[in-house]
């Protein structure tokens, strides 16, 4: 990705794509002002997140590839009512809590199954049987681990589900925004599969997940609608937040938002 204050090729090739699109920017390899307003005003006309950041879905609708199922600034204006906090607030948890892509490239929803978490909803769900973590191992396991990323997590699930099928979706983190499956009643789910029903839709139905996440958590929706990114931080990632700086780059992100919103108007 590539967002202001960035320089080289891949700025100018964005600045030329941008030029042909009916923007007046100079192209000169520098993403400075101009270059951030013609790219949030193309993406917002394009129905994308104006965020100005230059990522695989504004490149795919400056070449003019569906974006059907991309996640739109009409879903993050919809975002912040439903949760009374501005735009800024939600392009900057976008930017730095979510995959970035909610799909992958065969149309499936991103997800990482997570094999402890197996054990634990199979004895939940009272269908625990000892000999599925001798038997399947690298998806019934009382330790974290054997992830393979990408479409070989859509594998493990699929191993899970021959075990049992509800406790194998609620072990996955889905979407953009990883929601745990086994979140589905907190969120007000009729069941499971529901919930999965609606990530499956598009990334502006993960968003709406997500919404529910934070809705269901005052502590954390205190923490969004005051800013408060410390503590956002530390409810949304865990106590181990400051070692990646979530915080810092949550703030980082927000500042840089609300100063494109107010310039804009």
């Amino acid at each position: 990705m590539i967002r202001i204050r960035s320089t080289g090729e891949e700025v100018t090739r964005l600045q030329a794509l941008l030029a042909n699109a009916g923007f007046n920017i100079a192209i000169d390899g520098q993403f400075g002002p101009q270059t951030d307003s013609a790219l949030r005003q193309f993406q917002k006309r394009s129905g994308l997140v104006s965020d100005g950041i230059y990522g695989q879905k504004t490149a795919n609708a400056l070449l003019g590839k569906s974006t059907s199922k991309i996640l739109g600034h009409d879903d993050i204006e919809e975002a912040a009512n439903a949760l009374g906090v501005d735009t800024a607030a939600i392009l900057a948890v976008n930017e730095v809590e979510s995959r970035g892509q909610g799909f992958l490239e065969d149309g499936r929803p991103v997800i990482l199954f997570e094999r402890h978490w197996m054990v634990r909803r199979l004895r939940h769900n009272k269908a625990w049987r000892p000999e599925w973590a001798e038997k399947y191992p690298n998806v019934v396991n009382t330790r974290s681990g054997g992830y393979t990323g990408g479409p070989g997590e859509w594998e493990r699930l699929g191993l899970a589900w021959s075990v049992h099928p509800a406790s194998a979706l609620e072990s996955a983190s889905w979407g953009l925004f990883q929601i745990m499956g086994f979140h589905w009643k907190l969120l007000g789910y009729e069941s499971v599969q529901a919930f999965v029903d609606e990530i499956r839709e598009s990334e502006g139905a993960q968003l709406k997940a997500f919404v529910r996440f934070i809705k269901a958590d005052p502590a954390l929706l205190d923490a969004l609608q005051g800013h408060l990114w410390g503590s956002f931080a530390n409810i949304y990632n865990g106590p181990a937040y400051a070692k990646n700086s979530y915080d810092v780059r949550l703030q980082a992100a927000y500042d840089r938002h609300s100063a494109a919103t107010e310039s804009a108007v």
